[in-house]
């Protein structure tokens, strides 16, 4: 196996010193023009690329920043990536995105990795809810800055939606159009945004004098459409059927579609259907669906601007901050009585 090209063949070949490699590839503007365009015409030839590590143990820090989500297969967390990736560029920073799959081992996993490669900071949205990982991993001395979560203490920045405004939201809509019947499927409760979504939705009914029992809650194992499917069939098998159902996020929603659609139930006029996030295909759907829009991408971006502004030059500067942004419903055929579709 050939060996990498090192900065001393580079050197060689250019007929200059190591130092004078550097100092093109890092200080360009303190050699002659003529010196700078022999070292690049070396780089090239021997396709000669830089050691980031080594770069990194010299400087002192990464210029990585690490993004933890967890479900990619989720149109929301593209969103997410998406939107911290674009403040990281303009930053000059790279980013390596993450997938706990909902999992605290593959969190823990993750974490460990990111202290072992001492990347810059952390975007996470925590599948540990027991906050253990994230306790552990603190003492490595890297930055973090929880994602779609609240940070529990004084001790980091956070960038969420109000869930729980959410959750009212689309209860409160449901409700409006008559529904008084009304199911939650939530994902995982241990998660935190299908606690607050719930929260939200029983702060709805005790608005208008309806106790907690009046919503009807269907755990599902995860947050996807197979489970949307599974949760669909058990909504099917109550008695009496609800008249309007609220999902935690739209993968579940979408699942409860297929599922009624192909019992024959009809949507809107025999279940109306609201579901959370507002991903693109929650649009295209064959029932378009009504949904609390999540801003995704700017929900990303505010965090790795966050993480940025805590880990550059200016860090002494820097104070945790809580940001929250709100959400909106977005009314489609899914709830609206007499829609074509």
């Amino acid at each position: 196996m050939r060996r990498p090209v090192g900065i001393k063949d580079v050197a060689g070949a250019a007929g200059v010193s190591v130092g004078t490699v550097s100092n093109v590839i890092n200080r360009p503007d303190s050699v002659t023009e003529e010196t700078r365009r022999r070292v690049l015409s070396a780089i090239e030839r021997l396709g000669y690329v830089r050691s980031e590590s080594a770069r990194q143990l010299r400087a002192g820090r990464s210029r990585i920043l690490a993004v933890l989500v967890l479900d990619m297969a989720n149109p929301f967390f593209v969103g997410v990536a998406s939107g911290a990736e674009r403040s990281a560029r303009a930053a000059g920073l790279g980013v390596m995105l993450c997938n706990s799959a909902e999992s605290p081992a593959e969190e823990a996993a993750y974490l460990t990795l990111f202290s072992e490669q001492r990347v810059r900071g952390v975007l996470v949205t925590p599948a540990d809810m027991s906050g253990r990982n994230l306790d552990a991993f603190r003492r490595h001395g890297i930055p973090f800055v929880f994602v779609d979560r609240v940070v529990p203490s004084a001790d980091g920045c956070s960038v969420s939606v109000d869930d729980v405004n959410g959750g009212a939201l689309a209860v409160r809509h449901l409700l409006r159009r008559g529904s008084r019947d009304i199911a939650y499927v939530s994902g995982p409760m241990h998660l935190t945004q299908c606690q607050n979504r719930r929260d939200g939705a029983l702060r709805a009914l005790a608005e208008v004098g309806l106790p907690p029992a009046a919503l009807r809650h269907v755990e599902a194992a995860r947050l996807d459409v197979t489970a949307g499917r599974d949760a669909g069939a058990r909504l099917l098998g109550m008695a009496p059927r609800p008249t309007a159902v609220f999902c935690a996020n739209d993968l579940l929603a979408l699942g409860v579609l297929q599922t009624l659609y192909h019992a024959g139930v009809r949507v809107p006029e025999d279940i109306a259907l609201v579901g959370y996030d507002d991903i693109e295909f929650a649009a295209a759907a064959a029932v378009p669906l009504t949904s609390v829009r999540q801003p995704a991408r700017r929900l990303g971006g505010a965090a790795a601007d966050l993480l940025i502004e805590e880990t550059g030059d200016d860090a002494a500067a820097h104070r945790h901050r809580r940001i929250v942004l709100q959400p909106e419903l977005v009314v489609r055929a899914s709830t609206l009585a007499g829609a074509r579709h």
